[in-house]
């Protein structure tokens, strides 16, 4: 897509003034709540509730996103301040995040009240596998992730980080995923995504058994209509949508022409805001490692209404533009010369730049079977030609070449 087209599409999904609301409207922000007339406030401290689909249970909207959090202190104070569903993963910080996730809930006293979210069985971990191979693997990994979380069930267990469609209708996995649900190991299971999204997000419905979907869903995907009419279809047909990525991995570390223009607390806020405007996503987990982050988003479940500054900065097309959020649609592939693996190194520029997270940066790197891609990127800009979303592509690999080198 060209940056004109970009430009367009943006301008077209959320005007520069009041008068773009029916233009809003189209891609479905609620217009009255752009307005800032359709939310009513809450009660001071109290986040706005949502049911998490056909599993009945119910979520404030801002949930914990745990994975760079190495703090249980985090946790509890989370929980304190109205969070109750806490993400995390069996791969993240190699298993001592479920740990602390599980010492934080254990020092709250409440588990009964919390909603854990884990993640199994990632690509690597389930490449040519059997059924029978698939089942065995899955239970191991519960059991596993049950002793590291200190409890006796898990509230809702996904397949991670699907990027193939197949991948969610896949029966040995849906088998394996059903056997700890029935054993009363996990009370639900879904899938989880950040590449392929809408084509994922449909296929996990079309597969009739999973629950949950978490996929990345921000501002700079406002033109891609297909992802939202995925997460809208999928709610509709009782599937639960958990948002993330919902930063744009931009929000905590703006680039420097954002933050001439824009405080970073406006642009945290405005790009949960803009995810919650769709209620169709039930809740979203951004990622906090520290208490004033943490207060920060909290703070923003309590009323869902943008401000005029938020307003400002989400219909500014520069410096939404200026994010450069790799969509993970892996379109450039092909392009490239020399085989590079663009979205995992794109997923790992965020993770290393935008994040701080230098441990799940590696964590992603490590998964990519010939690390030297970094240092094989030409600079010949084939793929930035393709890129959907405007990316500089060579410019952030060659960040992660001097971080890594």
């Amino acid at each position: 897509m060209s940056n004109l087209k970009s430009e367009f599409s943006r301008r077209k999904f959320i005007g520069a003034s009041l008068g773009a609301v029916a233009s809003v409207s189209l891609v479905g922000l609620n217009p009255t709540r752009v307005l800032a007339q359709d939310e009513k406030k809450p009660s001071e401290g109290k986040m706005v509730e949502r049911t998490l689909g056909r599993t009945g249970l119910k979520v404030p909207v801002i949930s914990m996103g745990a994975g760079a959090a190495s703090d249980p202190g985090l946790v509890v104070e989370a929980f304190e301040r109205g969070v109750r569903l806490f993400d995390t993963a069996s791969s993240y910080q190699y298993g001592r995040n479920e740990q602390m996730v599980g010492n934080g809930l254990k020092k709250t006293g409440q588990r009964e009240k919390a909603i854990i979210v884990t993640k199994t069985h990632a690509p690597e971990q389930r490449a040519n596998l059997t059924p029978a191979e698939h089942k065995a693997k899955v239970a191991k990994a519960v059991d596993a992730s049950l002793r590291r979380l200190k409890t006796d069930y898990i509230d809702v267990l996904l397949v991670h980080s699907l990027d193939d469609p197949a991948t969610a209708k896949d029966q040995g996995i849906i088998d394996a995923m059903i056997a700890v649900k029935e054993s009363g190991k996990v009370k639900f299971i879904g899938t989880s995504t950040h590449s392929h999204m809408a084509d994922i997000v449909n296929a996990s419905v079309e597969a009739k058994v999973w629950d949950v979907v978490l996929t990345s869903v921000n501002f700079t995907l406002a033109d891609d209509p297909a992802l939202l009419k995925s997460i809208n279809n999928a709610a509709a047909k009782g599937v639960g949508i958990i948002g993330m990525k919902t930063q744009a991995g931009g929000a905590r570390f703006p680039n420097p022409e954002t933050l001439k223009n824009y405080d970073g607390d406006v642009i945290n806020r405005a790009a949960l805001k803009w995810a919650l405007s769709h209620e169709s996503i039930t809740t979203t987990i951004p990622g906090f490692s520290n208490f004033e982050h943490l207060r920060k988003n909290v703070a923003v479940g309590a009323n869902l209404a943008y401000s005029e500054e938020e307003l400002k900065f989400l219909s500014d097309n520069k410096m939404t533009l200026g994010f450069e959020f790799c969509r993970q649609c892996g379109v450039c592939l092909a392009s490239c010369p020399k085989g590079v693996d663009v979205p995992t190194l794109m997923r790992t520029h965020m993770y290393a730049t935008q994040y701080g997270d230098f441990e799940k940066a590696k964590y992603t790197l490590s998964k990519i079977p010939n690390v030297q891609s970094i240092g094989s990127c030409g600079s010949c800009d084939a793929c930035v030609a393709k890129c959907t979303n405007s990316v500089n592509i060579p410019r952030k690999i060659g960040d992660l070449s001097s971080i890594y080198s």
